[in-house]
């Protein structure tokens, strides 16, 4: 390892020269090691902490107090020291850069503390963390979520703005930073982690020194983005219609239902009429009311109908923007017309308030499908139920406005019905997190030679499908452990 040699400490600079801000802090002296920081950025924090009132020399001397590095092993870093003729090395405070990044957002020098010492090691080794969401496990409790929320929200900008390589490049660092045991506090912490390219290092970075995304700050007052946002929060308005109608020149919900020219759908209509209600977040406690009613009313029908809850409340979420089911029969074909049946029986009890049923398209031979985004081919109703507060079990009461007088809500519920034999793929499918489902098909493809997706698992080498009658199956066909339900939020 070659660092730079000592020189000789240029004369001191009076405070104000050459642009020089006044030193606030005399009894910290800062020396930032080049090596594996670079010059440019160097030159950038220095001119930052100077700006802070932080004294910060170019060059190593015996008036040093805090020696910052990023990267650097410890033993290099302490040999060179050593050896760099300095009178009394013990005195020096050898620092990871995250002493500095916390300094810089507190505006003073900081505390130094145990994770500051010398170099900052990763959370967890890089060498267990996989590039695969479906061979790490992800529980709900994100000890980074300072990060992941901004990464998500540029995510969301790039499939505005149809940059799809952008996007999965943020949701797969998203995932990564999720799955981590503890809270990253300096880059040190991510080294040789995978998917963490220089772009969400420089986002991260921005939040470690400012305690803010500058980045995400921007999108969030651009036009465009706070309009899509807006529009695609409707029931039935996609990416694509939501932009037809940016350009149009329309900026709020308001001005597209007073546009004559706009010929809403039936599900955007749907979607504008109960906006108040299905913009606002479902409970868990809500879900478990709605499956009750949903389970009561197929067993009326058919006693031995099975009936899962799935999507994020059945990956342990609290809250989630609508309500997931699957439903079928323990014997092949007689799913069919069930779901016709339970809708009529909802609709009987008046709680049906929309319904869009599709009907089942499955074709074996075009399946397994590549796509990710390809909708499964299962026969399905999107709906919007009225959920009656005396519905609710316990103490979990409707989420609505202060000072609402109303007694029930509005909810949005998919109902899917795959015949038995496809049931383990659909569940799998339809638990997600999106970023699991869809790491869990790459590895199939890449690692495994193999095709999966909500209906099937096709073994390309052998030339067939492989069948399961549980998640587990499936797993044990890819050869992985299996990933519990809520280990999965990635």
């Amino acid at each position: 390892v070659i660092l730079p040699r000592v020189k000789k400490r240029p004369r001191p600079v009076e405070a104000g020269a050459r642009g020089q801000e006044e030193v606030k802090f005399n009894e910290v002296t800062v020396y930032l090691v080049e090596r594996k920081m670079g010059s440019s950025r160097r030159s950038f924090l220095t001119s930052l902490a100077r700006s802070k009132g932080f004294r910060v020399e170019y060059a190593l001397s015996d008036e040093v107090t805090h020696v910052v590095a990023e990267d650097n092993q410890a033993g290099a870093l302490w040999a060179w020291l050593r050896g760099s003729g300095l009178r009394d090395v013990s005195r020096l405070q050898v620092l990871d850069i995250s002493w500095f990044t916390d300094s810089m957002r507190e505006g003073r020098p900081v505390t130094v503390e145990t994770r500051h010492l010398t170099e900052c090691s990763p959370p967890t080794a890089a060498a267990n963390v996989s590039q695969y969401a479906c061979l790490r496990r992800t529980t709900t409790e994100n000890h980074n979520k300072i990060f992941t929320d901004v990464l998500e929200e540029l995510a969301e900008n790039s499939e505005f703005n149809e940059s799809k390589g952008p996007c999965l490049a943020f949701r797969r660092a998203a995932s990564v930073l999720k799955s981590l045991p503890s809270a990253v506090h300096c880059l040190g912490a991510i080294q040789g982690l995978p998917c963490l390219g220089e772009h969400t290092k420089a986002v991260m970075e921005e939040i470690l020194i400012f305690g803010r995304s500058f980045k995400v700050e921007e999108v969030q007052s651009d036009e465009r983005y706070q309009a899509l946002k807006l529009f695609t929060s409707v029931f039935g308005v996609g990416p694509k219609t939501a932009e037809k109608w940016y350009r149009r020149g329309l900026r709020s919900l308001k001005e597209i239902l007073a546009e004559p020219n706009i010929q809403l759908n039936r599900m955007q209509r749907a979607g504008f009429l109960y906006y108040r209600d299905i913009s606002k977040a479902v409970s868990k406690a809500e879900a478990k009311a709605l499956r009750s009613i949903i389970e009561e009313t197929a067993h009326w029908i058919a006693p031995d109908s099975i009936l899962a809850l799935t999507g994020g409340f059945r990956r342990g979420k609290e809250y989630g923007h609508d309500v997931d089911f699957l439903l079928t029969m323990p014997e092949m074909g007689k799913e069919k017309g069930l779901l016709v049946r339970v809708i009529d029986r909802l609709r009987d009890q008046g709680i049906l308030l929309y319904c869009e049923h599709q009907g089942s398209t499955v074709d074996m031979s075009k399946l397994p499908s590549r796509r990710f985004e390809a909708m499964d081919h299962f026969e399905k109703c999107f709906l919007i139920l009225r959920l009656e507060e005396g519905q609710m079990e316990g103490d979990g009461g409707l989420q609505k406005d202060p000072g609402e007088s109303r007694g029930w809500r509005a909810v949005r519920v998919d109902l899917v019905a795959p015949p038995v034999d496809h049931y383990a793929f659909a569940l799998l499918g339809w638990t997600g997190s999106r970023q699991f489902e869809r790491d869990l098909r790459r590895f199939a493809r890449k690692e495994r030679g193999m095709s999966l997706d909500n209906h099937a698992l096709y073994d390309k080498t052998k030339k067939l499908f492989l069948p399961a009658t549980s998640e587990e199956d499936i797993f044990a066909h890819l050869g992985l452990e299996y990933v519990e339900p809520w280990q999965r939020n990635a």
